[in-house]
């Protein structure tokens, strides 16, 4: 069974650069069978879909986002990671790794999750 353990720091300040980890076990992520997608959640408000990596190693954002936003991978440990560019406190969310076999992940009940990290952006 697929495990995603989100890492990375809980505390930002505004405008530097947010990276998050996802460390994935039980399935390997260069698989053509699924994405491998970040998706985030502010306080109050519902999920967003934020960009993916496919086993292939392409990727996909979303257009909001697309601007400050990279999704990498490093495949000998089995690893993607998000990097989000000139944060602001309106980036604060629970951030959640996801695997799925759509590239935009539907919602909750959809693929496999991680716990999913707190991030909040303050000064």
């Amino acid at each position: 069974q697929v495990q995603l353990q989100e890492s990375g720091p809980g505390l930002m300040k505004p405008s530097q650069t947010l990276s998050l980890t996802c460390t994935v076990s039980g399935g390997s992520i260069t698989t053509n069978d699924y994405y491998w997608s970040w998706v985030r959640q502010p306080p109050g408000k519902g999920l967003e879909w934020m960009g993916a990596i496919a086993g292939s190693g392409s990727t996909y954002y979303s257009p909001s986002l697309k601007s400050r936003t990279s999704i990498s991978r490093d495949t000998s440990k089995n690893q993607f990671t998000l990097q989000l560019s000139s944060v602001t406190p309106e980036d604060t969310a629970v951030y959640y790794c996801v695997r799925d076999r759509n590239m935009v992940v539907p919602g909750r009940g959809f693929g496999s999750w991680g716990q999913g990290t707190q991030v909040t952006v303050s000064s």
